[in-house]
């Protein structure tokens, strides 16, 4: 098992760009070989670095998509271009095969799975919240005992980041998996689009009885109103952890 690493004993990084996958229209999924990484735990993010020609830098946080490693292991980012970023188009558009990337982490040690927690796991994401939900998804795959549900949601169908991959664990039994869509919903759909809502979450989250580590990730909004709408049906406030973003960075 990985093992966490403390901000404050950070160090950073130079990995290499090994494969490169469109995820959606706007979501790229960065494939890195960090000779020196410590191995992580799902949930994890780390932050990346550019430094332009006249030495400027900027620094973002990004969730890791890849499961659980040890040391010296390959590292996953899924990255969410934000349009007018400073990082984010040049993560999705320019870099190639080959380039260096300085990364730091792996960061944070609350919102993380592991396999050796008790109970039922229920997963929220919000758009390219699904990242480090995806981290705990695959490093439960392939015949871990815990019980996974996947409340996801998106835009339309063409903005789900993983949507091959993710009907392929639904389909082995690996995760319950809901979609929801707010804007545009596939045809034949059961549902109409619309938001998460009290009655999406009764009817496809696991109950407050079945005693879920509920890990929700997203939008601050959406964090906020999907936590706010657990705690109203009776979840335990302890037992769900939350990450969120913004315009302000943390991780995507």
């Amino acid at each position: 098992m990985a093992r966490t690493a403390l901000r404050g004993r950070l160090i950073w990084l130079v990995g290499t760009v090994v494969a490169l996958r469109d995820e959606t229209a706007t979501a790229r999924t960065l494939v890195l070989d960090v000779p020196d990484w410590p191995g992580h735990l799902a949930g994890q993010h780390v932050d990346v670095r550019l430094t332009a020609p006249d030495g400027y830098r900027a620094s973002r946080s990004y969730s890791i998509a890849s499961a659980w490693s040890g040391p010296g292991d390959r590292v996953e980012l899924t990255v969410e271009q934000v349009p007018d970023g400073e990082v984010s188009p040049y993560l999705g558009e320019v870099l190639s095969v080959g380039d260096p990337l300085e990364l730091r982490g792996p960061v944070g040690g609350w919102f993380v799975w592991r396999p050796e927690q008790p109970g039922p796991v229920q997963l929220i994401g919000g758009g390219s919240g699904v990242v480090p939900l995806m981290a705990m998804l695959r490093a439960g795959a392939g015949g871990m005992p815990t019980p996974m549900r996947l409340l996801y949601s998106v835009r339309r169908p063409a903005s789900t980041i993983y949507a091959a991959e993710l009907e392929e664990l639904a389909g082995k039994g690996e995760v319950d998996l809901t979609i929801a869509y707010t804007r545009f919903a596939p045809p034949g759909s059961a549902r109409p689009a619309g938001r998460v809502d009290a009655t999406l979450l009764a009817e496809f989250t696991w109950p407050p009885e079945a005693s879920p580590t509920v890990y929700v990730c997203g939008p601050t909004p959406f964090v906020e109103t999907v936590a706010d709408l657990l705690v109203a049906a009776g979840h335990d406030a302890a037992s769900i952890r939350t990450e969120r973003f913004g315009p302000s960075g943390g991780p995507r």
